[in-house]
């Protein structure tokens, strides 16, 4: 087996390569001016390839997966395992206005027809229930980072107030909160834009408490401010965030930290100055099943 490595995923794919004493190799990637990609592999490869890459920020790098993909089955690849912690175009599970593009359900059959494998972390999937409904293969793997949050906030806190921020949320600040003994609540929001969102506090007491909360993913951070405001005017001690995968697109991060949080921890999933919490060891162990 060989793990191929894309530059901008090339920490976490070695930690996760060293975890299961295997050899990495890194794809070579040029862009030429007009924005088209060149991508090379080792010329030769074994029947078992792992290529590891999160995909955020999609589009370009969802046409070099593309080239990778289709150059190392010619190269001899038998069997195409697909490592990526953020997976993209899984919100889109309709269409919301007739002739859109239903996203999930194409990209989902792209992955199938290239992968043999594929393996991911909480994808924000609306109304299915398990990812080989959106990716049809039988090893369409969905992963959760709850007991690897839960073991973070655990050696940060004694005790504290998880929050989730909206409805979907629940299913994994409920998991992190029942891990460690946590107290756990979950908000309501509307949102009625990119950017425009509207969060109401449950009936709880957040006075003098440590609240934490837990997003599956921050992408232009108008729902984290929103609820922190709330917070604060609601009396809470101190405000953190823990978020699954940091898109922070423009100016999120900025925006986040100016609401008055005051720490923002993240994953790996995307490279990113929050990531801190460490999915290789959860990786390793779905690949050793799929093995």
């Amino acid at each position: 087996m060989l793990m191929l490595v894309f530059p901008d995923y090339q920490p976490q794919a070695e930690r996760l390569a060293a975890r299961l004493a295997m050899p990495t190799e890194s794809i070579h990637l040029h862009h030429f001016p007009d924005g088209e990609s060149l991508v090379r592999l080792p010329p030769s490869l074994p029947e078992h390839v792992l290529i590891c890459r999160s995909l955020n920020q999609p589009n370009d790098k969802l046409i070099e997966l593309l080239f990778c993909a289709r150059t190392a089955r010619e190269l001899g690849a038998k069997r195409l395992t697909l490592i990526a912690p953020y997976l993209s175009y899984m919100r889109q599970d309709i269409a919301n206005q007739p002739g859109e593009a239903v996203s999930q359900r194409i990209m989902g059959q792209m992955l199938a027809e290239l992968f043999d494998d594929v393996i991911t972390v909480d994808p924000h999937l609306h109304r299915i229930t398990s990812l080989d409904q959106a990716i049809p293969i039988s090893n369409a793997i969905s992963l959760t980072a709850a007991d690897d949050i839960a073991e973070f906030l655990k050696q940060k806190f004694d005790h504290a107030l998880l929050l989730g921020p909206d409805g979907e949320s629940e299913q994994w600040v409920s998991a992190i909160a029942n891990k460690i003994g946590f107290d756990f609540s979950v908000a309501t929001k509307i949102r009625y834009g990119d950017k425009q969102v509207e969060v109401s506090l449950p009936d709880f007491d957040f006075s003098q408490q440590p609240v934490v909360i837990i997003d599956d993913m921050a992408s232009t951070g108008r729902t984290l401010s929103k609820a922190t405001d709330l917070l604060l005017a609601a009396g809470a001690q101190q405000i953190d965030a823990v978020i699954t995968h940091p898109l922070f697109c423009g100016d999120a991060e900025a925006h986040i930290l100016q609401s008055g949080i005051k720490n923002i921890w993240s994953t790996d999933s995307i490279s990113h100055p929050t990531s801190c919490i460490y999915l290789d060891k959860l990786l390793a162990k779905a690949v050793r099943e799929i093995l």
